[in-house]
């Protein structure tokens, strides 16, 4: 799971992640991890499904390229105000079939905001009558700049050799992306250590930086016992200057 996450997250390629486990003493194959990213990326995203915020009601959609075996490709992407990915499409063509495709697995709003593609108001016409379609100029910014991020993610990558493969990077990118950003309810369920006084004691993040302060507290503690004399006779027994 951590060769996943790695791979989803940050900008490496298969061969990068077989080196940073070589070196916590993991000997894997690159081919393995491609494996391994094929096989649990869609598990990892449908078993997180429930615990996912329900998205908002106004979305931005757009199309980017990316390129497949050395041909271009489309992908739809959408996201809601708050920055949440709300689907992913890898399609061949631009055209109606492709917008319906895409609008019928995502589409659950009824305020859409697009760029002037003709293909858009025919198929939001046809899908859900009553949506509120809007297109002006920089209205969908926020999608066009969210595309910048999935290109800076697959760039490092030697490329993309089937739609496929194209789908499920793009799709567990955008999981990722997700769960960084706040967009599912995932915690631990763990008990609250409690002080001596009965209260609940919160972990802060200056806890981990700073030394536990009984250490502190048993150096005060064992100096505090320790006999008044031998501290007098150590400070007598060390040499004066000029004496």
């Amino acid at each position: 799971m951590v060769a996943v996450r790695w791979y989803l997250r940050y900008d490496l390629s298969y061969r990068d992640v077989e080196e940073l486990l070589a070196e916590r003493s993991v000997k894997v194959d690159h081919v393995t991890v491609y494996r391994v990213v094929q096989r649990f990326t869609l598990l990892l995203a449908d078993a997180a499904r429930f615990a996912r915020r329900a998205p908002g009601d106004r979305w931005f959609v757009d199309e980017t390229y990316v390129k497949v075996a050395g041909v271009w490709r489309y992908a739809y992407r959408a996201i809601d105000q708050y920055g949440q990915v709300i689907d992913v499409l890898v399609s061949a063509r631009r055209d109606a079939a492709a917008a319906r495709r895409f609008f019928t697995r995502a589409l659950t709003s009824l305020k859409v905001v697009t760029d002037a593609a003709a293909v858009y108001p025919a198929v939001l016409a046809d899908l859900v009558p009553a949506a509120w379609h809007h297109v002006e100029r920089y209205a969908n910014n926020p999608v066009e700049a969210d595309h910048g991020r999935l290109k800076h993610r697959l760039r490092p990558m030697r490329g993309l050799r089937t739609d496929r493969t194209a789908q499920l990077v793009i799709a567990g990118h955008a999981f990722v992306q997700n769960l960084r950003r706040g967009h599912y309810e995932v915690a631990v369920d763990e008990h609250p250590r409690q002080t001596r006084r009965g209260r609940v004691h919160r972990t802060r993040r200056s806890d981990l930086t700073t030394p536990p302060v009984q250490t502190r507290r048993a150096y005060r503690s064992n100096s505090a016992t320790e006999p008044p004399t031998a501290r007098i006779r150590g400070r007598a027994a060390r040499p004066r200057p000029g004496s």
